[in-house]
């Protein structure tokens, strides 16, 4: 311990001697690049649900963990199965297995289901064809977004119905090019329930877009962040656009939104998006929102490849870009923060790893996860989660359909 000390206090003289203060040093240790934790996959993780119930989960298309360490996840639903999966859905029946759960389930941290809730049995609200992003806020309430892209795989699969008129198209555009001609999307709503599933407020309409200074001025809106402490929503609003969206969490109320490096809208452009410009200059595909500790809002522009970051009003600070010649859907997914909010967990569905960056130099420092069918390989991992002691939870989208436990070591 003595050798320990003296060595510390002949480090701190050397630093004085050079001109650096203590002050200096604490910052620059402080600064000091975060390492990558260890993480060892669950394999049994969730518990197996009620046999009597025979559910499987569908598409999961959000994943969030609240103050309790529950875990909430929203998937896709029976729309979302293929049709070997869904026999006692079909008509005429087909098979005993399987009933899709319900679109939002609560498990504690050992696995066990603690609640669950099928919001499209609801009435008073419009629940979305394709529910995207979860959020829980301080008070417990459960927020659900709308309208990420289904699948490529056509209807035809097995994913129910296709899209009625005015749906968003199948699949999101592949590359980095300008985004598709614009439609009349089905969802384009926000929702928030308390968190027994009693329905408290919508943000938007189903079906109906407007301009970016309007309640309901979404076009499938896929993140969702909340800053309870100054009672808003953070919304990606997300592929069609463009921008960052702020509301008042009790009445819905718009406040403020942004485009890419912090572009404010305009009337007729809600994100200033401009199909002719650079892709890197402004937002493409924005599928989630978070909001850190310290106020830094971050952004996942998926099929830029990058996370943006900016203060709360919008003003830009940095960027990083993450695996950047991955095309088609994108590296930057979604983004979760260890609990000391050094390191930034990213969800790469298109490489279907996880990767680690260091929060304050964007810089990564490793990455977990390959692509396969085995526990702690992933296929659409969408959706990333940490709990309040550094354990991570994944979602799988498309036809990865379940949602995985890393337990930190």
């Amino acid at each position: 311990m003595k050798r320990a000390v003296c060595i510390g206090g002949s480090l701190l003289a050397l630093l004085t001697a050079a001109g650096i203060g203590p002050s200096t040093f604490v910052t620059l240790a402080a600064q000091a690049k975060a390492a990558a934790p260890t993480m060892a996959v669950d394999p049994l993780w969730p518990k197996p649900f009620p046999q009597k119930k025979a559910w499987i989960l569908g598409s999961v298309t959000g994943v969030t963990v609240d103050a309790h360490d529950h875990v909430w996840v929203v998937h896709r639903g029976v729309d979302s199965l293929q049709t070997n999966e869904k026999g006692p859905a079909l008509e005429p029946w087909a098979s005993s297995c399987c009933f899709a759960a319900p679109q939002i389930l609560e498990f504690d941290a050992a696995g066990t289901l603690l609640a669950s809730w099928d919001p499209k049995t609801g009435t008073g609200y419009d629940w979305p064809h394709d529910p995207a992003g979860i959020a829980v806020d301080d008070k417990g309430n459960v927020w659900v977004g709308s309208g990420l892209p289904t699948s490529s795989l056509p209807a035809a699969r097995g994913r129910g119905p296709a899209p009625a008129a005015g749906a968003p198209a199948a699949a999101a555009p592949a590359g980095r090019g300008p985004s598709p001609t614009a439609v009349t999307p089905a969802d384009a709503q926000v929702l928030k329930f308390d968190k027994a599933g009693k329905f408290v407020l919508q943000i938007g309409k189903a079906g109906k877009t407007e301009g970016s200074d309007s309640t309901t001025g979404f076009n499938r809106p896929g993140g969702l962040a909340v800053d309870s402490a100054a009672n808003e929503l953070y919304v990606a609003d997300g592929f069609g656009n463009h921008r960052i969206a702020v509301f008042d969490a009790t009445t819905g109320a718009f406040k403020r939104s942004w485009g890419a490096y912090g572009e404010k809208p305009t009337d007729t452009d809600p994100g200033n998006y401009d199909p002719t410009a650079a892709p890197s200059k402004q937002f493409h595909t924005l599928s989630c929102v978070k909001i850190a500790k310290d106020g830094m809002v971050y952004v996942c522009d998926r099929q830029n490849d990058r996370i943006q970051v900016f203060q709360k009003d919008g003003k830009f600070v940095k960027e990083a870009f993450i695996s950047k010649t991955t095309t088609g859907d994108g590296s930057v997914w979604d983004i979760a923060f260890s609990p000391d909010q050094r390191v930034l967990f990213v969800a790469d569905g298109h490489d279907k790893k996880i990767w680690m960056l260091d929060r304050m130099s964007l810089e990564t420092i490793g990455s977990f996860g390959d692509g396969g069918r085995y526990p702690g390989r992933f296929y659409g991992v969408g959706s990333v989660a940490v709990d309040s002691k550094g354990n991570v939870y994944t979602g799988e989208t498309y036809d990865g359909k379940r949602v995985q436990k890393f337990v930190k070591q």
